[in-house]
């Protein structure tokens, strides 16, 4: 670190007003097709595929377990992402980083439909350990594109659109998991969220080059 020089900070023209400084970051991720794909698929995935508000569900009605079980649940996610963030910082992706991106998150997908169609509790928690793995992978990958494609000028607006989309998607993902479940039912409808995840990055596969042959 000691070994990186310092760069001088880039002066702005004037101030400019709040709105337009958000309307600014929001063009520039449209306008930048890895930054677009790379958020979109972050908020539609979380957006059908989170599982979460339905944990206390499968707990008690499906895998009959008290509240030890739904603890470890819970935490298996959380567990599954802490542990790939140790391993990647020994071993950091290098290569195909857009491939990788959309196999996890496509992974992550095939992991929510394990874990709605498990009845069984160990399967249900390596499923959930699965998905936080892949989950920590995307995570990763998704937040080094947005430093890498961003100028610096751009950065704190783009991770304010960042900070958008996450938000909203992990709040909306539960609103859409409980309507999905009443209308569908509890276990048709996570089925459904992890089906509509591998949907959206079969779309972002085909509609995205630019992000599926991103490296770094």
């Amino acid at each position: 670190m000691w070994r990186i020089k310092p760069k001088p900070p880039l002066k702005e023209k004037g101030e400019q007003k709040t709105l337009e400084s958000v309307k600014e970051g929001l063009r520039f991720v449209f306008r930048t097709k890895e930054v677009l794909g790379a958020l979109s698929l972050d908020l539609f995935a979380v957006l059908f595929g989170g599982a979460v508000a339905m944990i206390p569900v499968f707990a008690k009605d499906i895998l009959k377990m008290g509240p030890v079980g739904f603890g470890w649940l819970n935490a298996a996610s959380d567990i599954g992402a802490i542990l790939v963030i140790v391993l990647l910082t020994v071993f950091p992706l290098k290569k195909q980083q857009g491939k990788k991106l959309l196999l996890a998150v496509g992974g992550f997908g095939l992991c929510i439909i394990v874990f709605a169609l498990s009845e069984i509790f160990w399967i249900s928690f390596v499923a959930l350990l699965l998905s936080g793995i892949l989950d920590g992978i995307s995570v990763v990958i998704r937040g080094t594109i947005l430093q890498l494609k961003t100028p610096d000028q751009m950065r704190g607006r783009v991770m304010s659109v960042n900070s958008m989309f996450i938000n909203s998607s992990n709040e909306l993902g539960q609103f859409e998991s409980g309507v999905a479940a009443k209308l569908l039912g509890v276990v048709p409808s996570v089925v459904f969220g992890g089906c509509m995840t591998l949907l959206v990055v079969a779309a972002t596969w085909v509609k995205a080059p630019a992000l599926r042959k991103m490296e770094y």
